[in-house]
């Protein structure tokens, strides 16, 4: 045996030894604790006894462990994600019970309740100590991980990784360029600023289109268009169903029309992986990915990320243990905020401390060990979402502490991946970028005591309830949750066919944005044609304090921009001028004029107030951080960079668009000598990823 090899045999069996003996001296101190473990006979044994026999239920558990349970899991493969996370304690318990049976003479003894307790505990504290170890010693960390490598390349009967580097994008969702910017300079994100400060890393503003959102933005940087997006929701007069982007359904859809509109299969066609994202971008390798989460039958492995990551109890655990940390931090703050009557607020009761729990722990832990995965595996470009600030961000607000807290664990998910790289079996470059950013302020709801609906609704002469509706969120972790759990992406009135009577409008909200449309109409109705309907709606929207403008369609001027006082605009007459855009942006008028192309476009697109001077909005959803419209932090998201890339733009330039985004990235992976993204039709449609796997990466310690 050689000397090096000789060395990592002795550091591996050096590291279990220590992390055995943790287990015993664990085992023992809650067999003192709890009166329903023991570890001696009825007769009482001597300390020494007592300790063998906390040694051998120890091993046996530790054993079966890494024996039994990755068999387990995979027995259980057709159980929803979220289900599996819960039941890893009775699991992990069952195994920790069934290790006390083999210490001889019966000695080991637990009610089954007390086992679940036991076991938890232990496999907490051996991950723990065995992450320490690791980390602590930088040689053991290093030859641990070239051991993951070297076995996911024998998997693959892949050679030695090629020298050219990989890329790996990292999406912040919802994190703006001013707030990362903001959080740099106050010392929240360390590792960004260490960059930046360094050199190595280039920062650049870019500015999305009009619908600010992840559907629009993603669909556009992964697949090259987003074209005929012109919001998260919006109803189809052609198919009579509503478009959701967090919808499986739709998303599948929106990925086959942007496929179809630019001729290839995406940013990540060859050699590439998409985790955690709305859309495939091309990849073969996917995981939690949901237009691949509408498929029925066993080619659907979108949710294999989630089995992979908890085959190893250990991760199990100590994610489901932070889970539950991260649900009462969640109503811890939602009570101090409502004991201080913090304005503006929303409800952020029911499922929602669950819903933010998954997506800032479950989720992250997943889709970081996902990349952490495809690094050590050696593939060329991966594209990653994490969605943890932009659900805190919705309700408690992007500027809020509970934000800045989730900002300063992403920044430790990227250090983290950033130590990977440096032992990946080739180089790799690390992009982090951002869809869109968030906007501040009041419910359209809490400020006026009606929503967007009602006043439509008041404004075509239809009776208006009494008590206002409230619109949930259209927050991305939803979403996930719900695919996690195998249940459709359905909320109230989003059903594929709405039910309302075909005379009277759809309104949809998408952040500060609203569509207005009319069913029974199967063109997009001209501003007069409104008029002869519902003579007072337009009047009625148009002069309301918290709408900005309005969009419609002029039969004599063409596309047309409504704002207060009877302010009425042709869009071809904008720019340098006036008007209800004025507060919106040099470039607002553009925006607009390219959403007003779109086929669906909406009857009606209603903008909501924004106030230039502090940066507010006002979100039709029950949001108080927004984003889906014109106004403020919401349109301006970032680009970071390592230096070693050409500049995304030539100095002086602003960078527009999600679909400029992704010329730039495919520029960057031709500059690495990366995958060229070709006119390939026939690679539509992403493979399940087998080969994923999470077993071995110890998760992030949510305890700070």
């Amino acid at each position: 045996m050689g000397e090096g090899r000789w060395r990592r045999f002795a550091g591996t069996w050096w590291r279990s030894i220590a992390v055995w003996a943790v287990s015993t001296v664990t085992m023992l101190v809650l067999a003192g604790i709890l009166p329903d473990f023991q570890l001696q006979s009825d007769n009482g044994d001597s300390a020494t006894r007592i300790a063998v026999t906390a040694a051998l239920g120890a091993g046996a558990f530790g054993v079966l462990s890494a024996l039994v349970w990755p068999l387990l899991v995979r027995a259980l493969l057709l159980v929803p994600a979220l289900v599996l996370g819960l039941v890893v304690f009775f699991l992990n318990g069952g195994l920790l019970l069934f290790a006390l049976a083999l210490v001889p003479d019966g000695r080991g003894e637990a009610n089954p309740e007390t086992a679940v307790v036991v076991a938890a505990i232990m496999s907490a504290v051996a991950s723990a100590t065995g992450g320490a170890l690791a980390v602590r010693d930088d040689d053991a960390y290093r030859r641990r991980l070239y051991r993951l490598a070297d076995r996911r390349r024998r998997r693959g009967s892949a050679g030695a990784g090629p020298s050219t580097p990989g890329t790996v994008f990292l999406q912040l969702d919802g994190v703006g360029h001013d707030v990362l910017r903001d959080a740099v300079d106050r010392g929240v994100m360390p590792t960004v600023g260490a960059w930046l400060g360094s050199g190595t890393h280039r920062l650049t503003p870019w500015r999305t289109d009009w619908s600010s959102q992840t559907g629009a933005s993603q669909l556009g940087i992964l697949h090259g268009s987003n074209y005929d997006v012109p919001a998260f929701r919006w109803y189809e007069k052609d198919t009579r169903e509503i478009q959701v982007s967090n919808r499986p359904t739709s998303a599948a859809e929106l990925q086959r029309r942007a496929i179809e509109h630019t001729g290839d299969g995406g940013l990540l066609t060859l050699d590439g992986a998409s985790r955690g994202n709305l859309f495939s971008g091309g990849a073969e390798q996917v995981a939690l990915v949901l237009s691949v989460a509408a498929r029925r039958g066993k080619e659907n492995r979108s949710r294999a990320g989630y089995f992979a990551y908890f085959s190893d109890p250990a991760n199990a655990v100590r994610t489901a243990l932070s889970f539950v940390a991260e649900v009462g931090r969640e109503i811890g703050q939602s009570t101090r905020a409502r004991l201080t009557r913090r304005r503006p607020r929303v409800g952020r009761g029911g499922l929602y401390p669950f819903i933010r729990a998954f997506a800032t722990v479950v989720e992250r832990d997943v889709v970081v060990a996902a990349v952490i995965g495809d690094m050590l595996a050696g593939r060329s470009a991966v594209y990653a979402d994490l969605v943890a600030y932009d659900e805190v961000a919705h309700h408690s607000g992007p500027v809020s502490r509970d934000a800045e807290k989730v900002l300063a664990r992403l920044d430790r998910s990227l250090a983290l991946l950033a130590k990977v790289a440096e032992h990946a079996p080739r180089p790799y470059r690390i992009v982090v970028l951002s869809d869109h950013g968030q906007s501040p302020g009041e419910t359209f709801r809490a400020r006026y005591g009606l929503g967007l609906q009602d006043l439509v609704r008041a404004g075509c002469g239809l009776p208006v309830p009494r008590r206002a509706r409230r619109t949930h969120s259209g927050a991305e972790a939803r979403a996930a949750v719900r695919a996690a759990l195998r249940r459709p992406v359905e909320e109230g009135d989003e059903k594929h066919r709405p039910a309302s009577r075909r005379s009277e409008p759809i309104v949809l909200a998408s952040g500060n944005l609203g569509l207005v449309s009319f069913p029974d109409v199967p063109h997009r109705m001209s501003k007069e044609e409104i008029d002869v309907r519902h003579p007072a709606l337009l009047a009625t929207l148009a002069n309301h304090p918290g709408i900005g403008f309005l969009l419609v369609r002029s039969e004599e001027h063409g596309a047309v921009v409504l704002g207060a006082r009877g302010a009425e605009i042709p869009l071809a007459d904008l720019d340098g001028r006036p008007g209800p855009l004025a507060d919106f942006g040099a470039h607002a008028a553009d925006a607009v004029r390219r959403t007003d192309s779109f086929p669906h476009t909406a009857d009606i697109m209603v903008n909501s107030w924004y106030d230039p001077a502090e940066g507010e909005v006002l979100a039709f959803e029950e949001q108080i951080g927004s984003h889906g419209g014109l106004g403020g932090a919401q349109g301006h998201p970032f680009l970071l960079a390592p230096e070693a890339f050409s500049p995304p733009v030539a100095k002086g330039v602003e960078l527009v668009g999600a679909q400029q985004v992704h010329h730039v990235l495919r520029r960057w992976l031709r500059e690495g000598s990366g995958p060229q993204v070709p006119l390939d039709k026939s690679r539509h449609e992403p493979a399940p990823d087998a080969s994923f796997t999470a077993a071995t990466v110890t998760p992030q310690d949510d305890s700070a």
